[in-house]
């Protein structure tokens, strides 16, 4: 039987549709806000506590995006969930405060930008999030990809 852990995490965005990602200091990518789900949490729980831990705000988390069956060699199988976070308010990034011990600085990305920021598995899972957020309607991935029919 597969034991995957499992993660959570947020898309932010701003009012010209841009992503929030955040700059790990323990890691050469960028990332979304998010981490891994706790014993007895939920996905989405995990994913509302992550956010709070990592940018000091609490806003809404809002419907998931995308389900993203993610194998990897050194880790385990990981299933990942992305839920949309909306469009922050001026108010709500104002209050932002990056956990300092593990993010340096955030930023707004375009769907274009994405994968100059980042490892190419989490940017096709971005950005399959960004449009499946345009669709109204989640996405099941596997490595961040639509599976072939």
């Amino acid at each position: 039987m597969a034991h995957p852990r499992m993660a959570a995490g947020a898309l932010f965005f701003d009012a010209a549709g841009r992503v929030l990602m955040v700059e790990p200091s323990y890691k050469d990518y960028w990332e979304i806000p998010g981490g891994y789900v706790e014993t007895g949490e939920s996905p989405r729980q995990a994913c509302v506590r992550e956010v709070r831990e990592e940018l000091g705000i609490a806003p809404p988390v809002g419907r998931l995006l995308a389900i993203d069956w993610a194998p990897n060699d050194k880790e385990g199988d990981k299933v990942l969930y992305l839920f949309d976070g909306g469009q922050l308010s001026t108010e709500a990034e104002a209050q932002i405060r990056l956990q300092p011990d593990e993010l340096s600085s955030y930023a707004y990305v375009t769907s274009a930008e994405v994968a100059q920021r980042t490892i190419p598995r989490l940017a096709r899972r971005i950005q399959a999030a960004m449009a499946a957020r345009d669709e109204a309607a989640p996405i099941y991935l596997e490595h961040g990809q639509a599976p072939a029919a």
